[in-house]
């Protein structure tokens, strides 16, 4: 029988093959450079080829490396998701799972809805990390999260997703503004050139542009917000108007504020707010629980 690399072989190279350099890999699995050394020659041995190129000031990954490199992620991934399910199936819902949720999302659903889930589930942990959408997908692939609660429309093929609840837009200008006139407020073109947006990476951007049917917008004054607190005080400011998720409309955000949110005319646009995992996942009984603790808190409308 052929001698098969160990799993532990195999982490060192993937160290290796993202730190490109064996001190710092090293350190990131917890071992001696020479351990790591030994490691990868051993791995290279067994598979007969050359896996990584170094001088005195370089390493790099040579490209049959790279090859099996994607090969050995899969691998990685495998095994932990075998650890997954036997610990999920012999525990449930006492997992640790690992939430990734967008900025545009975060402050006004999990204060909500953690309360809740931690009162049904007080052995169920939840590590939060607040990214964008593309992070988050790209952390998820890697094992590095659990689950993700995003908006869409976005890509999320080959992925698990449960579509929790209609997020409609509304609009938000400063009191005065002539966008508010009228019951029901429409985004003619001219109307649409004063809207403010996020910057490039924030899905809400894309979202604004599809609710007004537009993808050629320029940015108003040439300006671009970070953070939906950012783009409000723009707004505050005169400097244009823009479109805001109805979560954030009933939160507290434009308390105190000389902004005003309006209804857009029928069909209203919206985004849908979706938790998502891998196809593999062990954790199903908890992502059903948490899409459903979700859904109760607010509701498909």
């Amino acid at each position: 029988m052929a001698y098969l690399p160990s799993l532990r072989q195999l982490g060192y190279f993937v160290a290796l093959a993202k730190e490109l350099n064996f001190t710092r890999a090293a350190q990131a699995c917890f071992v001696g450079q020479s351990t790591l050394s030994a490691g990868l020659k051993e791995l290279e041995e067994a598979l007969g080829i050359h896996l990584v190129e170094r001088d005195r000031q370089n390493v790099s990954i040579t490209p049959i490396g790279l090859e099996v490199l994607e090969r050995a992620k899969l691998i990685l991934a495998a095994s932990e998701d075998l650890v997954e399910y036997a610990g999920a199936t012999g525990k449930p819902m006492t997992a640790t799972i690992r939430l990734g949720v967008i900025p545009t999302i975060a402050p006004f659903l999990l204060p909500v809805v953690l309360p809740e889930v931690r009162a049904r589930f007080p052995d169920l942990k939840i590590t939060l990390r607040e990214d964008l959408t593309a992070n988050l997908l790209s952390r998820l692939a890697e094992h590095k999260l659990d689950f993700a609660l995003i908006a869409l429309p976005y890509d999320v093929s080959g992925l698990l997703v449960q579509e929790l609840f209609d997020d409609h837009f509304w609009l938000v200008a400063k009191e005065g503004d002539p966008a508010l006139k009228g019951k029901e407020v429409t985004l003619p073109a001219k109307m649409a050139e004063r809207l403010l947006l996020l910057e490039e990476g924030h899905c809400l951007r894309e979202h604004s542009l599809q609710a007004c049917r537009r993808t050629d917008i320029r940015k108003a004054e040439g300006l671009e917000a970070t953070s939906l607190l950012t783009l409000l005080q723009m707004v505050e400011s005169g400097l244009g108007i823009a479109l805001l998720p109805g979560m954030a409309v009933k939160s507290s955000l434009l308390n105190n504020s000389q902004l005003v949110a309006k209804e857009l005319a029928s069909p209203t646009p919206k985004r849908v707010i979706a938790l998502v995992a891998r196809s593999s996942t062990a954790h199903t009984q908890e992502f059903n629980a948490l899409a459903n603790c979700i859904r109760e808190q607010f509701g498909r409308t």
